[in-house]
């Protein structure tokens, strides 16, 4: 399969939602709200999401470790939008409000695949877990 820069980042959101073998309905949503709203998909065509969305599956069901996957996103996103893939995965992990470790598991590969430093993966990681909390 190959990557295209958008498919690379509906591909590191479908990853993780998938990591605990769980895609929740607020998974899906908010995949798609983000397509919908974030300027990085402002020239993406919405009507592919569910054929990308399939192509990130696909990465999951493959022969590929991981560890390998995230090679393959990152070699498709240019460095500046490392830490946007990574701020995309976490906001899918936290936005139901369950965090399982196959999850955690996911973000960890993806920020070390991503080269993702500590100290910005802990910001990401907080934002993302103040923009999803609950009452």
């Amino acid at each position: 399969m190959s990557l295209t820069l958008h498919t690379a980042l509906i591909s590191t959101m479908v990853i993780v939602s998938a990591a605990d073998g769980d895609m929740t309905d607020r998974e899906f949503k908010t995949i798609g709200d983000i397509v919908k709203t974030l300027p990085v998909f402002s020239e993406y065509n919405e009507e592919h999401l569910l054929a990308d969305a399939k192509s990130g599956m696909e990465l999951l069901g493959g022969a590929d470790e991981l560890s390998s996957i995230a090679t393959k996103i990152k070699a498709v996103l240019p460095k500046k939008l490392h830490d946007t893939a990574y701020a995309l995965a976490c906001d899918i992990a936290v936005c139901d409000g369950q965090l399982s470790q196959e999850e955690l598991r996911m973000l960890e590969i993806l920020r070390h695949g991503l080269d993702v430093d500590r100290l910005s993966a802990a910001a990401i990681e907080r934002g993302a877990a103040t923009r999803f909390v609950r009452l």
